[in-house]
């Protein structure tokens, strides 16, 4: 299953409700025979009414198919990707992640 994803802008915040969040990077990881998208960023509760705190985080896209093959209407990179849908390879992923990158949290699309 082929879903296109529309690459973040890095560096760049980003207004929340209750605070911002920054795209750091995106990394592209070889998993077995193919490769893997993943982008790190953190995010500030600063505005909240409730308090402040912050994360790290990791959003995995999926598999590459097809990279920055087309630009979007606002300019950013579009590419194919296939979701990763089985639960012990995204356990295996997360380990991997959580291992060389600050984060608490990581979110498969």
């Amino acid at each position: 299953m082929m879903q296109e994803y529309v690459h973040e802008e890095i560096g760049s915040e980003i207004d929340a409700i209750s605070g911002h969040y920054v795209f750091h990077k995106e990394v592209k990881l070889a998993f077995g025979e193919r490769e893997i998208l993943y982008v790190v960023g953190s995010a500030v509760i600063d505005t909240s009414c409730c308090g402040v705190g912050g994360c790290g985080f990791a959003i995995v896209p999926g598999y590459i198919l097809a990279w920055k093959l087309k630009i979007s209407a606002e300019g950013r990179y579009i590419s194919e990707v296939e979701p990763i849908l089985n639960q012990s390879t995204q356990q295996k992923i997360i380990k991997f992640i959580q291992g060389a990158e600050i984060v608490s949290q990581v979110q498969f699309l």
